[in-house]
């Protein structure tokens, strides 16, 4: 075959290729290339969404890391809504998984009342928990106080907002429970057979024949809560509007983070100052930090996992 029929053949499989690959193409172009990089070019610009963009250099990398006073507060906040709600999510859904798949009796009925809670409104549900744990007329401190039980200020306190909000998510802990579930019930039981037999006791089985092969669940539950904490907007603004009494209204503006900016996450900031203060350049710098500290901990996580199973198979 001459060089030009292979150059030919080799530009048809070329297209070929191309033509199966671009539904996938045009979706990660538009919907993550190009914002991605529309978000980089504007964090170098000032940009109030009315005026054309001009370039300002790093100065909203400035303003934002060093004169804007919501920014480490929002970060540590953050940090420790991924390092304890999502270890306890985690923690715990496999824990109501593990516990009902032991249940031999009404399978289907405890099945149910874990996963509903997770199928409530996120607004309702926290406004509802902001009923109940309000610190002066909430039935959980009124219960605490007829038992003689310090009662925290729950969403009022700047010291117990978080836990309140961990709370709240673990309530609702009924997308995990479904997967350890099926994950649990996967498991080989000649293996659970095979280990009773070398006298292994409940938590070694748990831990050298559950734990291994169930162990990409996990880590897809943990990669997973830590972008879904990363993006944790809803919940702790409708907390903090309930617990603050402000009432919204045309031409009023609530600042995030009520009580003492213990429950401002980061991306209340990216809405803070995109659409009510306008400054669009600032607000991409903080979307750009929540990206790298999304990919950062997804790496990290996934290098982890991959540490474990060459550790495993040696």
């Amino acid at each position: 075959m001459s060089t030009s029929a292979l150059r030919a053949k080799h530009r048809r499989s070329t297209l070929r290729t191309l033509a199966f690959l671009s539904p996938w193409l045009i979706g990660f172009t538009g919907f993550f290339a190009y914002p991605l990089i529309s978000t980089v070019y504007f964090s170098f610009m000032r940009y109030d969404g009315f005026r054309p963009p001009a370039w300002s250099g790093p100065k909203n990398w400035t303003y934002v890391f060093a004169h804007y006073p919501l920014f480490w507060p929002a970060l540590r906040n953050t940090l420790w809504l991924v390092a304890v709600m999502v270890t306890l999510r985690v923690a715990f859904g496999l824990g109501v998984g593990l516990l009902i798949t032991k249940i031999k009796t009404a399978t289907g009925v405890f099945r149910t009342l874990f996963y509903l809670p997770y199928l409530a409104p996120p607004v309702a549900a926290t406004m509802a928990f902001a009923f109940l744990l309000n610190p002066g007329t909430g039935p959980v401190n009124s219960l605490l106080g007829k038992t003689g039980l310090p009662a925290p200020g729950w969403f009022s306190d700047p010291a117990w907002s978080k836990p309140a909000l961990t709370l709240l998510a673990l309530w609702g802990i009924g997308d995990l429970m479904v997967i350890f579930m099926a994950a649990l019930l996967d498991v080989p039981k000649e293996q659970y057979e095979a280990a009773e037999l070398d006298g292994a006791t409940p938590w070694q089985r748990f831990r050298y024949v559950t734990l291994p092969n169930i162990s990409p669940i996990v880590m897809f539950a943990v990669v997973t809560g830590v972008i879904q904490t990363m993006q944790y907007y809803t919940q702790p603004l409708i907390a903090g509007k309930v617990a603050s009494g402000v009432i919204q209204g045309a031409g009023t503006q609530f600042e995030p983070g009520y009580p003492d900016k213990s429950t401002l996450t980061l991306p209340q900031l990216v809405y803070n100052l995109g659409f009510q203060r306008f400054d669009y350049g600032s607000a991409c710098v903080v979307a750009l930090v929540l990206f790298a500290l999304s990919m950062a901990f997804t790496g990290l996580l996934m290098r982890r996992r991959g540490g474990l199973i060459q550790a495993g198979e040696r």
